[in-house]
């Protein structure tokens, strides 16, 4: 063999045996933590694996899908291998399978969906997809026996974290007509208010709810609205089923000042009460009136982007709550004197309740 072709051949299997071999990945995916659970409590910087993708908790978390909308999740990179398969949620009752809830989706009464929690709900009243664990007139629990089992979200052991002696310590001048009883009578209707997360989250919404329903109402003092001059203002006739009640009849009621025409409709339909052809309901039951405003604290947005329930349970803070209330007309400099009022109650309300207010007070 002559030595250029022994050469020659020497190349080719030192180029062969490079192919061969394989070089290691400079950045290698990391091993996968534990799976994230839909069930599970997350307390800021713990961490979950989810889509081969680790995770890491800003903020207190539950029932929030790592890489949603909600960005309370960071993302941590790639990940393989270790506990990071994503368990598939088992629905109450059974193996059973019923689609998934489907948010602004038309339910009639009957229909069975798979919530996000894994648990199964039966709509109870025809609704436009209201969230099942929010709306006790809409949904109930349901299981595949057809036995309805307790429901998944329900409130803390505790109880309401605010004592009659504290209310009336937070309200000592109010109306009669704002009764602790009639408060405590309205919380069935949104059993997550003031029962998500730790006993210091739990107290800040309530002391946060309360702090703004104080600011509306001069310290639970006005059940209506005090400028007359506004009552024919609220009647928007553009909408399809008009004003039944009157003109002038949709003026600022209750702890929220409920007004407009479209605001009692769509109150009274997520509480299963017609208030649209009956405002004055919420005027002369306690109950009532303290449940159209749970009604906006946990499912309206208003002028923010969340509601007011989602910027306490997801620390957000306080300062998104007038946001979703007032918007523009107080934050961003619209007018920092009111903004400052309810960061006053609001502090004051905690100290109370003995906890702390947190951060981000002002919007």
């Amino acid at each position: 063999m002559s030595v250029q072709r022994f050469l020659a051949l020497l190349s080719a299997v030192a180029a062969a045996i490079a192919l061969a071999v394989v070089l290691p990945s400079s950045a290698s995916a990391a091993t996968c933590v534990a799976a994230w659970s839909p069930s599970a409590v997350y307390t800021g910087g713990a961490t979950a694996s989810y889509n081969s993708h680790n995770w890491s908790a800003k903020w207190w978390t539950q029932n929030e899908t790592p890489g949603g909308a909600s960005g309370v999740w960071a993302d941590q990179g790639a990940c393989g291998g270790g506990g990071g398969s994503t368990p598939t949620p088992t629905p109450t009752g059974g193996s059973c399978t019923y689609p998934a809830w489907v948010a602004g989706q038309t339910y009639t009464t009957g229909t069975v969906v798979r919530y996000t929690n894994g648990g199964l709900y039966r709509a109870t009243h025809d609704n436009p997809g209201y969230d099942p664990v929010i709306s006790t007139w809409y949904w109930e629990p349901y299981s595949c026996s057809g036995t309805t089992p307790n429901p998944t979200q329900t409130p803390n052991p505790g109880g309401f974290p605010v004592s009659e002696a504290q209310f009336n310590q937070m309200f000592p001048s109010r109306n009669s007509f704002y009764t602790y009883s009639g408060l405590t009578a309205a919380l069935g209707a949104y059993p997550a208010f003031a029962a998500t997360g730790s006993d210091t989250v739990r107290k800040q919404e309530a002391a946060a709810f309360l702090a703004n329903v104080s600011h509306e109402t001069g310290g639970l003092v006005y059940v209506v609205e005090q400028n007359t001059a506004n009552y024919p203002h609220y009647c928007d006739t553009t909408q399809p089923y008009g004003c039944p009640a009157g003109q002038a009849a949709y003026y600022g009621r209750g702890p929220i000042q409920l007004s407009w025409n479209f605001n009692y409709k769509a109150a009274g339909d997520a509480l299963g009460i017609n208030l649209l052809a009956n405002p004055n309901l919420v005027q002369t039951d306690a109950a009532v009136a303290w449940k159209t405003a749970l009604w906006y604290w946990n499912t309206q947005s208003g002028p923010g982007t969340m509601t007011p329930h989602n910027a306490m349970v997801n620390g957000y803070g306080f300062g998104e709550t007038i946001r979703s209330i007032n918007g523009s007309l107080e934050c961003n400099g619209g007018n920092p004197a009111q903004v400052q009022s309810r960061i006053n109650s609001y502090q004051s309300f905690t100290q109370i309740l003995g906890t702390v207010p947190g951060s981000n007070l002002s919007c």
